[in-house]
């Protein structure tokens, strides 16, 4: 049963996965291989990337991209297989026509009256997927329920595509076109179009994720995919990936200076389970040494004033069950705290006095606080349902945490002695782990869609990072975001409250 809700690290014997560095060498056009104007424009385009800001910027005329033949700029990576691709769009001024055309696209080659299929955006704001069922064939399209989108997501699950669309903020409203065979070798790219052949238009994309998703027949906990590190910064919900690895990893927690991250390694490999120190400088991760401590999991958190770090480690010595331990956040000889497992740690109150947890008892999964020192340990939920993620707010007069008490998982709060037990979102999503802000203004969590059960949090789904104010009102998704199980189990703020780190995931063989 809490082998589907936490990370059980399994003790295989496969060889290490090789590491990528977040400064793999990027093309001139980052994440892709070409560009091209398709169906020779009067007047050229151009894409260009910026590395720093890792934005791209286009700029095309063209005809149009409808009836039997196509004009615009595209800039293209080719993909087998299944893929996620999805950016932040927006055009560049008012624009001459209503119709200049933006967004994602999939064809199986560059002629100009080739099949295709595309998500776009329309100057005048309307959404839709169009789409040419054969070459020279005549456009169609379905127009989705959601006018001026700013994110854009285009998804191939097998001959299905989705697209998902939202203005930034709100979740996605999709539509899909079943049985759409377009080959399996396919170029993948952004385009742009003026729908004017007489005129230039610019946009520019942000937050460009193209996507590997998992097989459709992966064994959860035996299969992994790669991880990508990423920061949020929150203000401008802008993301930055800053270091990925074929060898999976999860929940990045900030160090009390700002300059590091703490993370665990996953997957299959023979230092799965270890810890690692992500220098944020250096963009360099160092292995932490935990002594005897080598099978962690995801749930692992710093003290308020960054000392000391508290792990939960499956140990043979306690049947392989979780248990939490406290050692110097350098690293040393770990302390054991809990003598009942599983025990799966995830706050310290900002006293340094006391730890909170989830206990598995008697079948049962609960909330728990126990002294730093160890000792009897106090159950702070009785409800049914699975209840998680307890996390302290900095002033320490509450934790929040989620359940599904009410049928969903939701975020509820309770005084830290377990008293004014409150829910706090009620909402169609599950909603898993509050980290609250430094300054307990925010709280972020994780919001899974209706498909997943409201026990579970499990790994390659598409989730959304939301945001909402600790004094209640609506969520906001700040992150659209392929990952779950290890994206942000673990308080992920930066101290200055400006930023948040996460891992999502894609496949990097």
């Amino acid at each position: 049963m809490k082998a589907s809700l936490k990370h059980v690290i399994l003790m295989s014997t496969l060889s290490p996965l090789a590491a990528l560095s977040g400064h793999a060498q990027e093309s001139p056009l980052g994440a892709f291989e070409g560009q091209a104007d398709v169906g020779s424009p009067k007047l050229a385009g151009s894409a260009s990337y910026d590395p720093v800001k890792q934005e791209y910027a286009l700029s095309a005329a063209g005809e149009n991209v409808w009836h039997n033949r196509d004009e615009f700029h595209f800039v293209w990576k080719k993909l087998k297989g299944d893929f996620i691709v999805r950016a932040n769009v927006e055009f560049s001024g008012p624009g001459a026509t209503l119709h200049r055309k933006l967004g994602w696209m999939v064809r199986p080659n560059l002629d100009d009256d080739a099949p295709y299929a595309d998500c776009a955006e329309h100057g005048d704001g309307l959404t839709s997927l169009q789409f040419r069922r054969a070459k020279g064939a005549v456009t169609e399209q379905r127009v989705l329920p959601i006018t001026h989108a700013n994110v854009v997501q285009f998804e191939r699950r097998g001959n299905t595509y989705i697209f998902s669309a939202a203005q930034a903020g709100q979740p996605f409203v999709s539509t899909d076109l079943p049985d759409f065979a377009l080959g399996d070798d396919v170029y993948v790219g952004l385009f742009l179009c003026s729908h004017n052949v007489d005129v230039v238009e610019k946009a520019a994309f942000r937050n460009v994720r193209l996507i590997r998703p998992a097989k459709p027949d992966f064994k959860p906990y035996t299969d992994y995919i790669g991880s990508k590190l990423e920061i949020l910064e929150i203000a401008g919900e802008r993301l930055e990936s800053i270091y990925q690895s074929e060898q999976p990893f999860e929940a990045p927690n900030w160090t009390h200076d700002g300059v590091a991250l703490i993370y665990n390694l996953s997957g299959k490999s023979g230092d799965h389970g270890h810890l690692r120190r992500f220098d944020l400088a250096q963009r360099v991760p160092i292995p932490i040494d935990t002594d005897f401590a080598n099978r962690n999991n995801n749930d692992h958190v710093l003290s308020f004033d960054g000392t000391m770090l508290g792990i939960s480690n499956h140990s043979a010595d306690h049947g392989g069950d979780s248990h939490v331990y406290t050692l110097p956040v350098g690293g040393g000889k770990p302390k054991l705290i809990t003598t009942l497992g599983p025990s799966y740690l995830h706050g310290w109150s900002p006293d340094g006095k006391f730890l909170v947890y989830t206990g598995g008892r008697n079948g049962k999964y609960d909330i728990y606080k126990i002294s730093v020192d160890g000792g009897q340990e106090t159950r702070l939920t009785v409800s049914e349902g699975l209840s998680d993620g307890p996390e302290f707010t900095p002033d320490g007069k509450f934790i929040y945490f989620n359940s599904a008490r009410t049928g969903r998982m939701q975020i509820w709060r309770m005084k830290p002695d377990g008293s004014d037990q409150e829910q706090v979102t009620n909402d169609e999503f599950n909603n898993w782990f509050p980290h609250i802000s430094p300054d307990g203004k925010w709280i972020a969590f994780v919001s899974y869609l209706k498909e997943v059960k409201a026990d579970d949090h499990p790994y390659y789904k598409q989730i959304y990072i939301r945001l909402m104010p600790i004094e209640g009102g609506p969520a906001r998704v700040i992150a659209y975001v392929y990952g779950g199980q290890g994206t942000m189990n673990v308080p992920s703020w930066s101290p200055d409250g400006t930023k948040l780190a996460f891992v999502s995931n894609t496949d990097l063989q």
